[in-house]
């Protein structure tokens, strides 16, 4: 195929690439031991964090549903795109010039998805001069009335669509982009008499993914002749999904997992006025409302695994921002994070906050949150007539299952009994409710296996991808059988030793040295699978380490064992202290080697006892291997 990418430029790439700084960008990363680093897995909703990244080695490999591969695999993945298009994605990322072997340039054929990124880019530097010149004057207008300047339109790449019916898609010709690319980027719309730019007369904000590209915009009308509705969005594309991003995100996820706390707003404009306050950790939901999808993508941000985060909602306090509360704490306990409600006084959102009492006003409304159960039960108890009976018992019976579902048990009582003064009953009777509740919340619970129940995040297994090798296939996301993992393996003191010995001379096998090395590979291993991982580690003990070194024993592998080798690759050791890595590894491997002396020497003791006194010879030759056996121990305890 014309624009195959050069092989020795795929392998550089990968080795220039930090496969931990491109994994940050979706998945907060913490420390998880000498070279190691985990976080929330991206590919499926869990609450403890399992999946493991080793930046030494360029893997990564998820515990809990299996998922594992390198740099090339995770973009594939996240972004949807072909071996082909990772590799140009992440070249572009730092600055890496690329080598086509057949042709002088790129391939023809490098798939929808990379040109409608340009063109969302051409397009969105396209609206940003429009709104300088002198037909953008009403969406100037806009923006300041609402306060945000020049400079606040630059920081957030805000444009003007033209009211034209094809400025847009005429420009964008002129760059050498098709109809059919701009209609597949949702940048033009199909009429009865063709083609026409999607956003006409309108202000325009560029949607952007947490890695910084611009995947679709949204646009507020500003004409009356505009017969659309009052927001217009990018409609569903290869790269734009609304329910699985959220504006400013790009900006915020620094903030957002460093203090673990996320603000969500309700539009483009509170999210600018938030960041211009100093709450910079605010993001919007894009034409849609809050759900499960956004909820995944902040807990993965936010590294929501220990309950000390916050999310912050602000809701309008008319009916429609109840409703959007009311959906959101239906998902609320998918968070770890403690769940708050900010509502301004007078009902202003931020941006009107901001614009009629000034940015400290905005960053107080975020200091006077309230938990969100409480917020949900009051807006329940406003329902019902609580002068009555008839109307206290109802709005217990639907307030008690909010307060049944307090994640933190001690604040339970305290809140049946604001319960019981809201409603008017007796303190009794509220806990009586919130018992009922709390017991048929726990047998819901147990009989509910959806992903993401409370019963647990954890997912099913999937199947793991084929690491990327010196191919570029197209359709590299097919799957390799399932082969063993490192967590099914027995947890048997014998089988621990063999599998941290070998972690040990795949991860450090510098530290190890290769005299260790050469004899670790001689020595008997039990467990099968890991005899087989064992087998292609002394297949290339000649070339100890160095940059191809897990490459190298994947190659002569088993395509099932290879997830065994990245999960042994990636796996965190048990050894926390980096100025006792040396120390561990060789240890551990010394006693694995130590554990195959004692073996033999049983082995030669036996043989010894059962030779008869006639065969002296014999016996001589095997008290010589004893001696050496043991010579070879005492070498072993003084290195």
């Amino acid at each position: 195929m014309a624009g195959r990418i050069r092989q020795a430029d795929v392998e550089e790439l990968k080795q220039r690439v930090n496969i931990a700084d491109v994994i940050g960008d979706y998945v907060s990363l913490k420390s998880a031991g000498v070279g190691s680093m985990k976080g929330l897995c991206p590919f499926h909703d869990e609450r403890s964090p399992s999946f493991h990244v080793r930046p030494t080695v360029g893997y990564f490999h998820c515990f809990g549903c299996g998922e594992s591969g390198d740099v090339y695999t995770f973009v594939q993945k996240m972004d949807h795109l072909s071996f082909t298009e990772s590799i140009e994605r992440l070249a572009q990322r730092i600055n890496f010039e690329i080598h086509y072997e057949e042709g002088s340039g790129k391939s023809q054929e490098t798939g929808n998805r990379t040109r409608i990124l340009a063109a969302n880019t051409a397009a969105a530097e396209f609206y940003v001069a429009q709104l300088a010149t002198p037909g953008a004057a009403a969406g100037r207008k806009f923006l300041g009335e609402r306060g945000f300047d020049k400079a606040a339109a630059e920081r957030f790449g805000i444009g003007f669509a033209p009211k034209a019916w094809n400025e847009l898609r005429d420009h964008l010709m002129i760059k050498g982009f098709t109809e059919e690319e701009m209609l597949q980027a949702g940048l033009l719309s199909q009429g009865d008499k063709g083609v026409y730019d999607r956003f006409r007369g309108r202000v325009i904000w560029p949607i952007r993914d947490v890695t910084g590209q611009t995947i679709g915009f949204g646009a507020r009308k500003l004409f009356d002749d505009d017969q659309g509705p009052k927001y217009l969005n990018t409609p569903e594309t290869p790269v734009y999904h609304k329910q699985q991003v959220l504006y400013g995100l790009d900006l915020a996820k620094r903030d957002v997992s460093k203090s673990r706390r996320v603000v969500v707003v309700e539009g483009y404009t509170d999210v600018m006025a938030a960041h211009l306050s100093g709450v910079t950790t605010a993001v919007a939901t894009c034409g849609t409302s809050f759900g499960v999808e956004h909820i995944k993508l902040i807990r993965r941000i936010m590294g929501d695994d220990s309950g000390l985060g916050e999310v912050i909602f602000t809701f309008d306090p008319d009916a429609a921002g109840q409703k959007a509360a009311m959906r959101a704490f239906a998902e609320e306990q998918r968070f770890a994070a403690q769940t708050f409600v900010a509502v301004a006084p007078d009902g202003l959102d931020p941006c009107d906050l901001r614009l009629t009492q000034g940015e400290q006003a905005v960053r107080d409304l975020m200091d006077s949150k309230i938990p969100m159960f409480e917020f949900v039960m009051r807006q329940m108890l406003s329902n019902y007539n609580l002068d009555t009976v008839e109307g206290r018992v109802a709005a217990l019976r639907e307030a008690a299952p909010v307060v049944a579902d307090i994640r933190d048990s001690a604040l339970r009582p305290g809140y049946t009994r604001e319960l019981a003064r809201l409603t008017g009953v007796d303190v009794s009777e509220a806990q009586v409710a919130v018992s009922n509740a709390v017991k048929a919340s726990r047998s819901k619970g147990m009989q509910t296996t959806s992903e993401g129940a409370r019963t647990g995040y954890a997912g099913t297994p999937t199947a793991r991808p084929v690491p990327a090798g010196s191919e570029q296939p197209e359709a590299s996301a097919e799957s390799v059988p399932e082969g063993p993992r490192v967590f099914e393996l027995k947890n048997d003191p014998s089988t621990r030793l063999e599998r941290e010995a070998l972690m040990a001379l795949i991860q450090f096998p510098e530290l190890v040295g290769s005299d260790l090395a050469a004899d670790a590979v001689q020595s008997a291993i039990l467990d099968p699978n890991l005899a087989t991982v064992r087998d292609a580690i002394g297949a290339n003990i000649n070339e100890l380490g160095g940059e191809t070194w897990l490459d190298r024993i994947q190659n002569d592998l088993p395509q099932d064992f290879k997830p065994l080798v990245t999960q042994l690759a990636v796996a965190p050791l048990p050894q926390k202290n980096e100025d006792q890595t040396q120390t561990y590894c060789r240890g551990v491997v010394v006693s694995l080697i130590e554990r195959d002396l004692v073996r033999r020497k049983s082995e030669l003791v036996g043989r010894l006892q059962r030779t008869s006194v006639d065969q002296g010879e014999i016996s001589r030759e095997i008290q010589r291997e004893l001696l050496e056996l043991e010579t070879k121990r005492r070498q072993l305890r003084e290195d």
